[in-house]
Order: structure tokens, then sequence, then C-alpha cells
């Protein structure tokens, strides 16, 4: 009679969580078409069933990768402001974001769902709205942008872009980009409220 297969070690399960997101970013980025939880288990030389212990859905998977990508946009902020004025470094920060969620085939179309549905965690929309809040802060010493624009808003628009386009890399995803950083111009002059009399 074979003995029950010894519980992992705490350490031994980091391992295995720490591969099946570096096998799964990889194969989100290199794959023509749908990736599947069995082939990333396979990939990372587990079994289904680890993968499900770590990742109980195909959202959280997709999360978690997302997750670690964002540490990578994350990370350039400082250097994108260091190089550039904050509103070209807003800009080419944006593009930077765009990239990376837009060449990952198959989570796209989960993240949109996920985001759809609300079910975003606030820690991961939290790190974006705090990236774009670093460059309004910058660029509110300067003059660069407008003072009076929320990071959550710039955050929302930015969602809505990709929800509107199908998250895939065009010249219309360009443009809408453009005329999020051209909304965060400073205004010469206070616009009067549309629909307001005028004499």
């Amino acid at each position: 009679m074979s003995q029950p297969e010894p519980a992992p070690t705490r350490a031994h399960a980091r391992r295995n969580r720490e591969k099946l997101v570096t096998v799964a970013r990889a194969a989100f980025a290199a794959a023509g078409g749908p990736v599947t939880l069995e082939a990333i288990a396979r990939a990372a030389g587990v079994g289904i069933g680890t993968l499900y212990r770590h990742f109980p859905t195909r959202e959280a998977l997709v999360e978690a990768v997302y997750a670690a990508e964002l540490d990578d946009v994350s990370a350039s902020v400082a250097d994108l402001l260091e190089r550039y004025p904050p509103d070209v470094a807003l800009r080419a920060w944006l593009d930077r974001y765009a990239r990376f969620t837009t060449t990952k085939s198959g989570m796209l179309d989960t993240l949109r769902a996920a985001a759809a549905a609300g079910r975003i965690t606030p820690q991961t929309r939290e790190r974006v709205t705090t990236a774009i809040r670093t460059f309004l802060d910058r660029a509110a010493r300067t003059g660069a942008l407008r003072t009076d624009v929320a990071a959550e808003d710039v955050a929302t628009m930015l969602y809505g872009v990709f929800l509107a386009t199908g998250g895939e890399t065009s010249d219309q995803l360009g443009r809408l980009l453009d005329l999020i950083v051209d909304a965060l111009a400073p205004r010469a002059a206070t616009r009067q409220p549309a629909g307001s009399a005028t004499s």
C-alpha cells in the first residue's frame, strides 16, 4: 500500500506558485491563441490540482500575472520622470502599460471580463492609480498638466480605452491615449459650463 504524498512545505508551495506565474507570463506573451490552464501546469511541471490550489480560477491566475507584469511597468515610472517632462513621461508610460496589456494573448479577454464584472482587485487598480498620481503630482510642480484632475478619474479613462478598443494595438488606441494626455493639458482659461446661458 502506497504512502500518501507528504504535504508540500511552505517554501515548496511558494516555488510552485512562482513557477506557475513565470510560465503563465511567458505563455500569455508567446501564444497565438487561447492559453489553457492544463498547458501552463504541464509546462511548469506540476499537476493541474497544484495549479488550482494556488489559483482557483483562470481569473486568479491572470490577476497574478497582471500583478507581476505591473511590477515592471510600475518600476519604470521613476526612470521616465528622470528622462522626460511629466506630460511626456506620462504618455510614454501609457504606451508601456498598453504594450504589456495588449501583447498578452488570452489574458486580455479575461481581464476585460473581470473589470466589467468589478472583479479587478482594489489593490491592482490602486497600483495603476498610484503610478498616474505620481506623474500628476510631478506635473503640478511644473505646470505641465492640470492640477484639478484626480488620478482615479484618469485610471477610469484608461480602463475605458482598453474596454472600448478590445485591447488591440492600433492607431485608434494610440489616438485615445493621446486624448487622455490632451485632456490633462492646462487650461488657458476656465471654460463656461456646457448649456449655460450666454449674453
